[in-house]
């Protein structure tokens, strides 16, 4: 199905109902006004669509060469546009800085060779575009709870997909939305050998410390949301991207498995607060068995469900 149109369109629809209920229901449970949560839910359901292309082959492939630019150009800015009409302040230099990002990141392959500096130099920009909360000026909150920041991040993302995937055409990493049954499993298992050391790790750092269990509700909620947005990115970028082209650059799976943990640890120095050490050596840690998970399965939705069970387990046992 995540090759056909056929599935593009079933996905489309169905995302759509799904984010137009919750969308409704957190607004009232909120209590936000219609005035921003309006704009909100649209902007969001207008980045739907541009957030699935990557992962359908056959709608993927109709953007390649000339329309592509265009395509990540409206990626960006449409949601931008619609949020603005309440949920968002609109200012012309957002505009500027949207657009420019999109044609630097489209257009970056046409101007430098598909050579190891050239692909360092791409994925360091989508790093530092993230780390730098590029997006948090662009999209300041004007009303508490309507956080619709995340609207930018996931522009970065599935613009740097798109670029890989029809300009670099990188292999194909096992991209998509739905674990299957082997990645599942082999997901899981990782994440059963991650526990008795990631989380002692963290307990014996005082990095995390023990709490009451969550919301069961909730943390369903966090796993899907988790699983098909942020460990997406994520995997992709370290386990499908970075870890494949070391691989190619080291003629070594196991030296390009442990740079790569070494560098998902090290994009977690930023989290809670520069430098952070501590988080940096759990990250690798974690990092080295999603890592595991991709090489046992051939595809980073095995390492999305390892890291996925990690940060849930963390949500709902840990603060």
């Amino acid at each position: 199905m995540t090759k056909t149109s056929g599935g593009f369109r079933t996905a489309l629809f169905a995302g759509w109902i799904t984010l137009g209920v919750v969308g409704f229901w957190y607004a009232r449970l909120k209590g936000i006004p219609s005035w921003a949560a309006l704009p909100a839910l649209a902007a969001f359901l207008v980045e739907y669509p541009f957030y699935l292309v990557p992962a359908f082959r056959s709608v993927r492939d109709e953007f390649a060469g000339a329309r592509l630019p265009a395509f990540l150009i409206a990626s960006a800015l449409l949601p931008y546009l619609v949020c603005s009409l309440g949920a968002t302040t609109f200012a012309w230099i957002s505009v500027v800085k949207l657009t420019a990002l999109a044609l630097s990141l489209g257009l970056w392959y046409r101007v430098f060779p598909a050579r190891p500096l050239a692909d360092i130099g791409f994925l360091a920009l989508v790093v530092a575009v993230k780390i730098g909360r590029f997006s948090a000026p662009i999209y300041p909150v004007r009303y508490k709870g309507v956080e619709v920041g995340i609207l930018g991040d996931l522009a970065l993302f599935q613009i740097a997909v798109m670029v890989l995937m029809l300009e670099r055409r990188i292999r194909e990493t096992g991209y998509g939305f739905i674990p299957s049954r082997k990645d599942w499993r082999i997901g899981a298992v990782n994440f059963l050998y991650f526990v008795p050391i990631g989380f002692s790790l963290a307990l014996a750092l005082k990095a995390v410390r023990l709490s009451r269990p969550g919301d069961p509700l909730k943390l369903a909620g966090y796993f899907l949301a988790w699983l098909l947005v942020l460990t997406l990115a994520e995997e992709f970028i370290f386990r499908g991207v970075l870890q494949q082209w070391i691989e190619e650059w080291t003629w070594s799976r196991k030296a390009a498995l442990a740079i790569t943990s070494l560098m998902f640890g090290v994009v977690h120095l930023w989290f809670r607060g520069f430098p952070n050490w501590k988080w940096l050596l759990i990250a690798c840690v974690l990092g080295w068995f999603c890592g595991r998970a991709r090489n046992q399965a051939g595809s980073i939705r095995a390492a999305m469900v390892t890291h996925t069970l990690v940060i849930t387990t963390w949500r709902a046992f840990f603060a």
